[in-house]
């Protein structure tokens, strides 16, 4: 059986990350918390309301009510990147050659490693932002679809429409598909090479995590009382196809997926606190943790793919180590 080791904070975990293989605890208050040979704590924003592992750089980037924009880096060092004056910051994000992007209201920003910053003005507001894996690119999500920039470069943003409010935005692995988190339960995406559509629907709630598994394959979600995984292996991503279902439990909803770094695995925290591991081949399940307080909001699995940081609602947090 895992082994966990809680740790109890009070407030909502955002983003619960390794940073130089330390486990790191962002909470809604702008504190930071991480597991440094006991307890240490520093402040990023005064009132956190979204943050980015930035694993190229092994940091946290975090944006919030103060209007800033933070790197939050191992051993507790705090940078301000930028400001947007008096306006919270509400969706941050970081791309390649230490690029980040932050949101605010109807307004991205992208700062380059250099420090210059390039502002783009959308007509209703930016809800979520990504970074294409592939080359100085990034996505928006609005209302009624996503735009793309590329921000190095001059010349006219790319406009994907679908009706509907769009909350949140990912890049596949490759670069070959764009895929929105949407207010109503469902996903929507666009294979980029012909702008063809795909509708992931039937979810009986909103889908807040997604996680693509290695090399891209596959794209873990989310909002049922499974995880949600389509397929991305062909050519048209799960266009005509069915997803898996793992994990599945009759009365609790799944909250948040990690798939492993290497396998065909998913972690799946549900709203009630469980956390399981489940096999894309077979659908076999592996308990990690037993139901807790407040559903499971973060996780992400550490670079040796023995253990399992976690954040919830209520700030019933810890680590799992899966070798124990």
């Amino acid at each position: 059986m895992p082994t966990v080791a809680p740790l109890d904070l009070e407030g909502h975990c955002v983003a619960a990350v390794f940073l130089n293989d330390v486990p790191h605890f962002a909470l809604a208050d702008g504190a930071i918390h991480r597991l440094d040979n006991g307890q240490k704590t520093v402040q990023a924003n005064d009132g956190l309301l979204a943050a980015f592992h930035d694993a190229a750089n092994d940091r946290l980037i975090t944006g919030g009510e103060d209007g800033k924009v933070f790197a939050v880096k191992a051993g507790g060092e705090v940078g301000e990147l930028a400001s947007a004056g008096k306006k919270w910051v509400t969706s941050v994000a970081a791309g390649p050659q230490g690029a980040i992007a932050y949101a605010s209201g109807k307004t991205a920003f992208v700062r380059f490693a250099d420090g210059k910053i390039k502002e783009f003005a959308h007509p209703r507001s930016v809800e979520g932002l990504a970074f294409s894996p592939k080359g100085m690119r990034f996505a928006v999500a609005r209302y009624n679809g996503a735009t793309l920039h590329f921000p190095a470069a001059e010349g006219k943003p790319v406009e994907l429409e679908w009706a509907g409010a769009h909350t949140g935005i990912t890049f596949s692995p490759d670069g070959a598909f764009l895929i929105t988190t949407m207010q109503e339960n469902a996903l929507h995406g666009w294979k980029l090479a012909d702008g063809k559509h795909m509708r992931m629907s039937g979810y009986p709630g909103k889908v807040k995590s997604l996680s693509w598994s290695v090399k891209g394959k596959w794209l873990a979600s989310s909002g049922a009382p499974a995880a949600i995984v389509w397929p991305f292996a062909s050519k048209d991503g799960p266009m005509g196809k069915a997803p898996l279902e793992l994990g599945t439990r009759g009365n609790t909803m799944v909250t948040c997926v990690a798939c492993h770094p290497s396998q065909d695995v998913v972690a799946i925290g549900y709203e009630d606190g469980m956390v399981i591991a489940a096999r894309f081949a077979d659908a076999k399940e592996v308990l990690l943790r037993r139901p807790g307080k407040g559903a499971v909001t973060s996780m992400m699995w550490d670079k040796e793919e023995r253990r399992i940081v976690f954040g919830s609602a209520s700030g019933d947090c810890g680590v799992i180590d899966i070798t124990a």
